[in-house]
């Protein structure tokens, strides 16, 4: 007999969600159905929602009619038969995170590299997502998802579900950091840093060892906020007041700093990267997580004769979550700082409208189921 389920579905881009009812989804195979109790919102889900298909076609939304939700947190319902290692009652962080789990990038533990990389519940990456989004159509704005279960990250009892919504952009920012190598004695420019990624950035860094940051944004009240989080480690600096790179060098004797993280989202302006980037000292790394767009000039000589290495980093794995759990579990990244700030299922459009009205970083926004 077929069970039903409420879920916020978004039938056509312009229109608001409507709240429904939806077939449940059953496990099967190794697949793993969660009852959801809360879903990140994304702050930039309005725009993406608005607008992506016109800035990147290439870069697909999930059929609609469409279940959003990016960042899902519930317990554990049913389990197909073949799964192993998770079971009913299990609360868990799901992974929004899709590939096709048999190419040599998904069996090397590097899936974003997957020609069927895709982010479930929110958008993909090229046609083949499109697969995906078949194979998967559960965002988290719904009762009950169906995940693989390689998606499924088993949460620390002293984690709640509301703080666990906030795991995929700290998820990002842990990769981001995981992909700087030793931080003993090395120092990180963090463009954006007052953002959700920034603030992600800084806990993460911190915790992992970093000696000194140079937290870049435009508003100096949250800055000083963050700041706050370890005085003798952080510097500000409002980039309305001018370089970044001018203002680094200057921190630094002219060499500039060791890092740089730049987490400044997709409507940004590519003159603060740029400038930021000229901040970072001979060989070092530059590290792009926050998804500004456009062609970006650079001159490759400098590219060169200073040795610069300059990565991508997309999402991150189910073993970076893992990992990243353990850390919140024994305290070595504490997210006390972080506020929660909720809605209800059925106001799911006045939430998606208002992911503004927050402190910044320091605010988790997430829809309760």
């Amino acid at each position: 007999m077929q069970q039903l389920m409420r879920a916020a579905r978004l039938h056509a881009v312009g229109e608001k969600m409507v709240i429904e009812d939806v077939e449940r989804p059953r496990a099967t195979g190794t697949d793993v159905v969660v009852e959801v109790k809360g879903c990140g919102m994304v702050p930039n889900l309005g725009n993406v929602l608005a607008n992506w298909e016109t800035w990147y076609p290439q870069m697909p939304l999930p059929p609609r009619p469409a279940i959003f939700g990016l960042d899902p947190v519930g317990i554990v319902h049913e389990v197909g038969e073949m799964v192993l290692n998770v079971k009913p009652g299990d609360r868990v962080y799901v992974n929004p995170g899709r590939s096709c789990g048999a190419c040599q990038s998904c069996a090397a533990g590097t899936p974003q590299k997957c020609d069927y990389w895709t982010l479930n519940g929110y958008f993909g990456y090229n046609p083949n997502s499109l697969e995906m989004f078949k194979r998967y159509p559960h965002g988290g704005f719904c009762e009950y998802m169906r995940a693989p279960q390689t998606a499924i990250v088993k949460l620390p009892d002293n984690i709640e579900f509301r703080q666990a919504t906030r795991m995929g952009y700290l998820g990002t920012s842990y990769a981001a950091v995981k992909k700087m190598g030793p931080l003993a004695g090395k120092s990180l420019i963090i463009n954006g840093a007052s953002g959700t990624l920034g603030v992600g950035v800084t806990l993460v860094a911190l915790a992992l060892g970093i000696s000194r940051i140079y937290a870049v944004a435009r508003g100096l009240p949250l800055l000083q906020r963050l700041q706050a989080l370890a005085p003798e480690r952080i510097e500000i600096f409002s980039n309305t007041e001018g370089s970044t790179a001018t203002w680094v060098k200057s921190r630094t004797g002219g060499a500039g700093a060791d890092l740089m993280v730049d987490t400044l989202g997709a409507v940004a302006s590519l003159d603060s990267l740029k400038d930021a980037m000229h901040g970072v000292r001979r060989g070092g790394r530059i590290i792009n997580i926050g998804g500004t767009a456009g062609d970006l000039s650079i001159d490759v000589k400098w590219w060169m004769d200073e040795q610069m290495e300059l990565l991508g980093s997309v999402w991150f794995t189910s073993a970076e979550a893992i990992e990243l759990a353990e850390l919140l579990r024994n305290g070595t990244i504490d997210i006390s700082v972080l506020t929660p700030k909720s809605w209800p299922l059925d106001d799911i459009n006045e939430a998606i409208s208002g992911v503004a009205s927050g402190d910044g970083g320091f605010t988790s926004y997430l829809v309760e189921i």
